[in-house]
């Protein structure tokens, strides 16, 4: 079951009966993904199809295994830069189809069956539990306030912070409105949620009530300032 399904040379059966377990097993993989990934359904049949599509590439350059990763590199390049960013859940997931591709290709359709299956399946139970979702890190906001390109912004909303937030760290500065308005971002947490619309109806009176949003603090989302 885990030998190489390939002798010398390929044949036709051995070429359908790899391709017959690799599409199956995509398609088990992307149903299993399907219950904890969030995308567009073509993502999820795209997911299906890569172990297939690798297969396919390294049965064919078999014996020349520098054309197969010159070649496997320049898709991923392909699909990487031409297509909208993905998620971290996304990237890892086309990461294992590849990979699970690569042993389909090369006869090894236990392997292939296993690496693919039993990573949906440890994916699927890890992310049952809160593993690393702290309490401490979910109660971090980032909270966002425009301000008029007038207003000096230093120190201007000290004495609410100390008032409402048990912590408070300046994430960044950002113009915007065509250079009339500063869009200050920070990272922060309340002393008693509660009281965030008080927080927030002071800061409107600071601020000459222009936008303000108070969002739950992601890494990835302190970029967009």
């Amino acid at each position: 079951m885990f030998d190489s399904i390939y002798s010398v040379s390929v044949t036709a059966s051995q070429f359908f009966l790899m391709a017959g377990v690799a599409l199956v097993a995509g398609l088990l993989f992307a149903w299993i993904l399907s219950f904890r990934i969030r995308a567009q359904s073509r993502f999820f049949l795209v997911a299906a199809l890569i172990p297939f599509v690798v297969a396919f590439v390294i049965t064919f350059v078999k014996g020349n295994i520098g054309a197969g990763v010159a070649l496997g590199g320049g898709c991923f390049g392909l699909i990487r830069f031409r297509s909208a960013q993905g998620t971290a859940d996304e990237l890892v997931a086309v990461l294992i189809a590849m990979t699970s591709g690569v042993a389909f290709g090369m006869g090894y359709l236990g392997y292939g069956v296993v690496a693919l299956l039993g990573m949906a399946a440890i994916w699927f139970v890890f992310s049952s539990f809160d593993l690393f979702r702290h309490k401490s890190m979910a109660a971090d906001q980032l909270l966002r306030i425009t301000i008029p390109e007038t207003l000096e912004y230093n120190g201007v909303f000290d004495d609410s912070f100390s008032r409402y937030l048990r912590a408070v760290e300046p994430v960044g500065v950002k113009t915007t409105g065509m250079g009339s308005m500063f869009r200050l971002s920070y990272k922060v947490r309340m002393k008693d949620a509660a009281q965030e619309k008080a927080f927030l109806d002071e800061l409107r009176t600071r601020n000459g009530n222009l936008e303000i949003s108070l969002l739950p603090f992601v890494e990835q989302g302190t970029a967009q300032l």
